[in-house]
């Protein structure tokens, strides 16, 4: 067999292990996280790495099995809770080999309860690409020199509810939910299977090195429409499936493609393009201009946007001017209220034309109509 035909087989065979101990919500998911686990061999012939992220609503969906399952396959797992990111920094760069992090809790880090964490949100955003580093200042009292710290390295992520933008967009996403009634896994024995996953680990690194020069500073061909931060995410898998041959190719750009479409359709972006979304979509749409008194009234009655609620209070004139003037009009000034005339009065408010420019560079594409057309009644023709 050429080492492009045990590639295909031995990426199999790696799927078919996560499938007897992990019941992800999509077929694509298994692609992504197979592949994941095999770039984290070669991660040197990369750029950037993509951060893997097992995300659920609640408790009990399989997360944690996820990343053991990941744990038994990567090289020089660093399973951390609760962990700083200095201690992850120094890990990174002062272990012999680098380290692949399995950060289990995320939500700790993260979560609503936890307040800001952004040294680590920062570690995890500059160690996405080679070239990613961290500064500190090591020495004592007076004594101390800036030294850099490398910190590119693959980090496979767990935890309940999301994760800020900064990192999402840098990971490939896996929505992890509760298994029904009559879904079932194999249950995972760490004394029994961890030595099977040691084994295609094994496997997977022999492979990765006969295959080194196939991955090395290559850019693969990417799925239409697929570029910017999804193209950073992508590519390392891509390249992986194309080095295994077989049916990977095809399977992981469909792969790339689904998970890609679904991460936008779950995603509600920013709270400013949440903003200028339904200021086009709810508000405006077709006005030209509208008071801030109507523009915020018709915010707060949206149900299930946050406009009502912000921090414990509704979103007023002075919150919508302030997010507002971040974007800047086709003329690149700072959107603003204007003057609006009503009757025989004068109102401050907000034109369409100057939404415009930032409606197009942000919000995304206007949804089609899911009304099909009326059928004609029996006995009717068409007018």
């Amino acid at each position: 067999m050429t080492s492009t035909t045990n590639g295909a087989v031995l990426l199999d065979e790696v799927e078919a292990f996560h499938r007897r101990f992990n019941l992800f919500p999509l077929d694509a998911a298994y692609v992504a996280v197979t592949l994941w686990d095999a770039h984290a061999h070669l991660l040197d012939c990369f750029d950037s790495t993509p951060r893997l992220a097992f995300l659920s609503p609640e408790p009990g969906s399989g997360k944690s099995r996820a990343l053991e399952i990941v744990e038994t396959l990567v090289p020089q797992p660093m399973v951390a809770v609760n962990a700083s990111a200095s201690a992850l920094f120094r890990a990174v760069s002062g272990m012999e080999g680098r380290p692949t992090i399995l950060f289990d809790e995320i939500d700790t880090v993260f979560g609503p309860k936890a307040g800001e964490n952004e040294q680590l949100r920062g570690f995890l955003n500059a160690g996405h690409r080679r070239s990613g580093v961290m500064w500190r200042c090591v020495g004592d009292g007076s004594n101390q020199q800036v030294q850099e710290f490398p910190s590119f390295c693959a980090v496979a992520v767990a935890g309940l509810g999301s994760l800020p933008d900064t990192i999402l967009t840098r990971s490939v996403i896996v929505r992890m939910r509760r298994r029904a009634p009559n879904e079932q896994v194999e249950p995972f024995r760490q004394r029994i299977h961890e030595k099977e996953g040691h084994a295609l680990r094994e496997q997977l690194s022999t492979w990765a090195q006969s295959v080194r020069d196939q991955v090395d500073g290559v850019f693969p061909e990417l799925p239409e429409g697929i570029s910017d931060r999804p193209a950073d995410v992508w590519e390392p898998l891509l390249a992986i499936a194309d080095a295994a041959g077989g049916t990977w190719p095809e399977r992981a750009r469909a792969a790339c493609i689904e998970l890609v479409n679904a991460a936008k359709t779950s995603d509600k972006g920013s709270v400013g393009i949440r903003l200028l979304t339904d200021l086009r979509d709810y508000v405006f749409n077709g006005i030209d201009r509208l008071p801030t008194v109507a523009i915020l009234d018709r915010l707060h009655s949206l149900e299930e946007a946050p406009w009502a609620d912000m921090s414990g209070k509704p979103l007023d004139a002075r919150g919508l001017s302030r997010m507002l003037r971040e974007y800047m009009t086709a003329d690149n000034t700072p959107i603003a209220a204007r003057n609006i005339k009503t009757g025989g009065s004068v109102m401050k408010g907000y034109y369409a034309t100057d939404l415009h420019d930032a409606w197009q560079r942000y919000c995304p594409p206007l949804a089609e109509s899911p009304l099909l057309p009326l059928l004609a009644l029996p006995g009717r023709s068409e007018p």
